[in-house]
């Protein structure tokens, strides 16, 4: 009977231990206790950081309706709630290929017919509440890859006139202007229609890509540009020219006009300014065949229906006071209302500066009235994404030096960075210079070295949207810490020195907004990021954005950019994953308003089945004495328990928390988001939980599933 009876509550525990382990709680409760182990040896620091300047938030581009909510008290306040520290404000403008005037107020270099090139005034008038986008009438043809603000009155395409000698000092064979021409698909071509502006090139060559994608920066383009066997062109007229490029037609993509000399006839704005007169400009250019007959016929449309694009080096930001967007839907904000309002915190801010279509002039005047009013920089950028459209380093850097020499006449302890590039997880490499290099960051650090300027460059800055929007599935949080880590590297081994400092300048989980952002996943995400990138040598870390936001429908549900949910008034009904979770960074793990937090490496044993780290650990000794250990358990439905150990010394037990501890978490327990379309909210939508413990040698701590936790007290014997 006691045989049988042993038997039965074997099958009953065995029962009850499968139960147990396929809701999770065994996994927990009986399996094996993890470690997190700390490298707290005081010669160890990885990185050190101080919270003021190294965690923030930005500010982007909004409508004057929102311009005129965001800057509210009460917005304001609960903007600057989530904790972040300082703020990096976005251009925008830039980055859709436009003119910004940053004040309404200033100079017209042909005052006579108010155009021309633009430079605001530094006297102190009305403060300044809302910054205009000009569209780009010499943006001709070109998209450069993205989404260019509309232009009432385009001519033709022209380059940036500071790419040339007059302006860089150095042959303009060296800063080769360009076109590319993208048919959508392969097309038999032997012939090109050029219809020439002043000024025109007299040296150029009409090219032809074998390879893959041409434009494709982020990946590499692979292939080669091959000149047309009759492409070469010395001492050529402008006008429309219709060239004979090859006998046997040639099946090609793309194809590229590369300018070298030009003519310097001016342009229809005359003679008067230099700028009018130098670079290259293209009225069309067509591609196709000549027959028998010489008759030139356009390649066919693309069967796909897709239009043919025009990528180019760069443009001329000549514009007039008739190409000004003032219909409300896109503004900046500002200076004066974006630095008197408060949400900077009372920090230095970061500023932008536009580049590729501004003028350093305007740059120095802006810089100038910003210092006059007294207000606190901390950093300037350089221009915006430069590697979107396609720039060349080498061009880049040209602007970026005439940019810096004009702003340090203003201010000598400027601190002037970029390039900022778009979100990418791999080196940017473009098609290879002379030396056979492909590297675009490598070929701008080669520039600022040649030219002994290297050190005009203060800080180097990225974005960071490292996922497909819509193919993120709960496995993809395991590779964030690796993904942030690997560009860090990449940036250094491409030749940014250590000395200069790098900054993510705008941060999220993907380039669009995508459903797992106001879910559970994005504050995991969020804590793994920030802590990854310290580890990784991280210098500053700015969060996008800090206003609140509506839902809107994506590919992979309801969702919000913004740390809150709100209307269409702003008014603020819930508050996101992401919310919380810069609460756990800037309220629990670190110590605003302290100073620095020295950073030592740390690892967890935990990981599941398939070998993936489903704990990972984050630890700073902070000034009030505290360490401070941010844990994120990333498994979607298991606890886990640990300890930690403070390793000090080898061959030595590790150290512990030893008395009061404070132990904050959040998670799935506290936060859920409830797809419900344009009524989507969080429900439970709970702040962390925070507990008091009496910590010692042999306590263990249980970490929720999918949570991020922070445990923070003292070490006998490492303070």
């Amino acid at each position: 009977m006691r045989r049988i009876d042993s038997a039965y509550q074997r099958s009953f525990s065995a029962i009850i231990f499968l139960f147990l382990l396929m809701t999770g709680f065994a996994h927990a409760q009986i399996g094996k206790i993890g470690t997190v182990h700390i490298d707290a040896t005081p010669g160890h620091v990885i990185n050190s950081f101080d919270p003021d300047s190294a965690l923030g938030s930005s500010l982007d581009v909004l409508s004057r309706m929102d311009i005129n909510a965001v800057f509210t008290p009460h917005i304001i306040q609960e903007s600057l709630s989530a904790g972040w520290g300082p703020i990096t404000y976005r251009n925008n403008t830039e980055l859709r290929m436009a003119a910004w005037h940053w004040n309404a107020n200033g100079t017209w270099s042909d005052a006579a017919h108010r155009s021309g090139y633009f430079t605001g005034s530094t006297e102190l008038k009305e403060p300044i509440k809302y910054i205009l986008a000009y569209g780009l009438p010499h943006r001709g043809f070109a998209t450069s890859g993205d989404r260019p603000i509309p232009a009432e009155n385009l001519s033709y395409w022209k380059s940036n006139p500071y790419l040339t000698s007059k302006f860089t000092g150095e042959s303009d064979a060296l800063h080769p202007q360009w076109v590319v021409v993208d048919l959508q698909s392969e097309k038999q071509v032997d012939a090109a229609r050029i219809v020439w502006a002043d000024p025109y090139a007299t040296t150029y060559q009409v090219e032809y890509w074998d390879g893959t994608d041409a434009l494709n920066f982020d990946a590499g383009p692979k292939g080669e540009w091959k000149v047309f066997p009759s492409g070469k062109l010395k001492n050529a007229h402008g006008g429309t020219v219709t060239l004979k490029l090859s006998a046997p037609k040639i099946s090609t993509r793309f194809v590229r006009i590369l300018m070298t000399e030009s003519s310097n006839t001016c342009d229809e704005h005359g003679s008067t300014d230099i700028r009018n007169c130098v670079g290259y400009a293209i009225q069309q250019i067509s591609l196709g065949t000549i027959d028998h007959k010489g008759a030139f016929a356009e390649a066919p449309k693309d069967p796909s229906d897709k239009l043919t694009t025009y990528c180019v080096s760069s443009i001329d930001p000549w514009h007039s006071d008739e190409d000004a967007k003032d219909d409300g839907t896109y503004q900046h904000t500002g200076f004066d209302t974006f630095l008197t309002s408060g949400i900077t915190n009372n920090l230095p801010a970061m500023i932008p500066v536009t580049m590729l279509y501004g003028t350093p002039d305007d740059a120095a005047a802006q810089i100038a009235y910003i210092e006059k009013r007294g207000y606190s920089i901390g950093y300037i950028e350089m221009g915006e994404e430069p590697d979107g459209k396609h720039a060349m380093p080498e061009d880049y850097a040209a602007l970026y030096l005439q940019w810096a020499s004009a702003l340090h006449k203003v201010d000598p302890k400027l601190k002037l960075g970029g390039p900022i590039f778009e979100g990418v997880n791999e080196d940017i490499r473009l098609w290879p210079d002379a030396q056979g290099r492909t590297s675009w960051m490598g070929r701008f650090i080669g520039y600022l070295k040649e030219h002994g300027r290297l050190g005009d460059l203060a800080f180097v800055s990225f974005e960071h949207y490292p996922f497909e929007p819509c193919t993120i599935t709960w496995k993809t949080l395991y590779t964030e810490p690796q993904l942030i880590k690997h560009i860090l590297q990449v940036w250094r081994d491409d030749g940014v020195p250590q000395n200069v400092p790098l900054m993510v300048t705008e941060n999220h989980l993907a380039a669009q907004l995508t459903g797992p952002m106001t879910t559970i996943f994005a504050a995991l995400w969020l804590a793994d990021n920030v802590g990854s990138f310290f580890e990784g040598g991280g210098a500053a870390f700015y969060h996008s954005p800090i206003q609140p936001q509506g839902v809107q429908n994506t590919c992979l549900g309801w969702s919000s950019w913004s740390n809150f949910v709100s209307d269409e008034k702003y008014n603020i009904k819930g508050y996101t994953s992401p919310y919380y979770a810069a609460h756990m960074i800037n309220l629990e793990w670190v110590q605003h308003r302290a100073g620095m937090h020295r950073m030592f490496s740390s690892s967890t044993d935990i990981r599941d089945e398939e070998g993936n780290v489903v704990v990972t650990s984050y630890a700073v000794l902070r000034p009030d004495g505290n360490w401070s250990v941010m844990l994120v358990n990333r498994d979607e439905n298991n606890p886990h328990t640990i300890r930690v150990s403070f390793d000090a010394a080898a061959g030595k037990p590790g150290a512990s928390f030893s008395g009061p501890l404070t132990l904050v978490t959040f998670g799935s327990e506290q936060y859920v988001w409830i797809n419900d379309g344009p009524n989507s909210h969080p429900d439970p939508d709970n702040p962390p939980v925070t507990t008091n413990i009496a910590s010692g040698p042999d306590t263990t701590y249980t970490l929720p599933k999918a949570s991020v936790s922070v445990l923070r007290g003292r070490v006998e014997g490492l303070q």
